[in-house]
């Protein structure tokens, strides 16, 4: 545990003031865009009475969205485990008591037996956090910056000062886009002023230089944001997180990178919601509770050697994939009404036993 007291508390607190100040360098950077924009080229630089209605309408549009979807990414809290998944008082005095190892094990084993569990440490251990005291739902991680446990935890962004996760990820996306949009829409609309910057067009007035910049900061960010941009709508396709994206997670099979993917349509609706009326809104429509996600463990992976000759690609997953015992949630289950229903009776049940009780597992603890 972190050592508490007045110097740790202080800190902690300068961290946290430091943590608003990308927040706050964005906020200024979007007023002056709004400044330079608004006023310096739509109204002092436009002759064209139509071209600065429309560009204004255009403008105010994108500037609105971008605005608001930025605002509910850092304002949504990140969602954190429920009470099911922190271990009792019985239970925390027996991890206390037992030394290290398999007597660990067994303890939240049996603390997990009845929870939605699929993913294991890379020891093939339960995953359990320490600080938080609870057992790691699937794709949950422990955040450094926060100080806790947070569901589907893709990244702690600096400058949203936010962990992104289940319940604000598909704001980031959002975000991500209308900034892209957002910058796009200024440097196509300030390009011939720009140009007539170079040529000595334009009046010889504070505008001129608001312009200039604006380009320059537009296009600068217009390529930074399509590469984010880009590398979330492949995360997304593929129903992956950016850490899982650089480590795969485990399963009771092996470690899986594509274990969480269920085709691109129901990637899709995982984040962005069954309504497709809410999917371009700020407004949370992600399908599930954050704690269990369906998985699709017998996707062969594109990328691995094929099938050897006479043996199918069926016989080859059930015998080297292991399929989930307990229950998805019932938020999460009717994604997978046109897949493979999964039953106890597809393992082998003695190879499964076997490998719960297994003496050379231990307890490994993810932060």
């Amino acid at each position: 545990m972190a050592p508490s007291g007045p110097g740790s508390s202080a800190r902690r607190r300068c961290r946290r003031v430091l943590y608003w100040i990308p927040v706050v360098f964005i906020t200024l950077l979007l007023g002056w865009s709004y400044y330079a924009y608004a006023i310096q080229l739509c109204i002092v630089s436009m002759e064209n009475t139509g071209e600065q209605v429309v560009c204004l309408m255009a403008y105010h549009l994108l500037f609105g969205m971008f605005v608001w979807s930025y605002w509910k990414t850092i304002f949504t809290l990140p969602m954190n485990p429920s009470k099911e998944f922190h271990l009792s008082y019985a239970e925390k005095e027996l991890l206390e008591r037992e030394p290290r190892g398999e007597a660990h094990q067994e303890v939240l084993r049996r603390a997990a037996k009845d929870l939605p569990i699929y993913t294991r440490t890379m020891s093939g251990a339960i995953r359990y956090c320490d600080r938080c005291q609870l057992i790691k739902p699937d794709r949950c991680h422990h955040c450094s910056v926060c100080d806790k446990c947070i569901l589907k935890m893709d990244h702690h962004c600096p400058w949203v000062n936010n962990c992104v996760g289940f319940s604000n990820y598909k704001f980031f996306l959002l975000f991500l886009a209308y900034s892209l949009l957002y910058c796009l829409f200024i440097a196509a609309t300030d390009l011939q002023y720009f140009i007539k910057f170079w040529t000595n067009g334009l009046p010889d007035t504070q505008a001129k230089f608001h312009i200039m910049f604006l380009f320059f900061a537009a296009a600068m960010f217009s390529v930074s944001l399509s590469s984010l941009f880009g590398y979330h709508c492949w995360l997304v396709s593929k129903n992956k997180s950016t850490l899982e994206a650089f480590r795969s997670p485990v399963f009771r099979h092996g470690t899986d990178k594509n274990g969480f993917s269920l085709g691109f349509s129901k990637n899709m609706r995982q984040v962005f919601g069954d309504e497709k009326k809410y999917w371009l809104l700020p407004i949370f429509s992600s399908l599930g509770d954050g704690c269990s996600f369906p998985t699709c463990l017998v996707n062969q992976d594109p990328e691995q050697p094929s099938t050897p000759a006479g043996l199918s690609s069926t016989a080859k997953n059930s015998e080297n994939h292991q399929f989930p015992a307990k229950p998805l949630r019932e938020s999460q289950s009717h994604l997978l009404t046109d897949s493979q229903s999964w039953t106890e009776s597809s393992t082998n049940p003695g190879k499964c036993k076997a490998g719960m009780s297994n003496p050379a597992l231990t307890m490994e603890n993810e932060t």
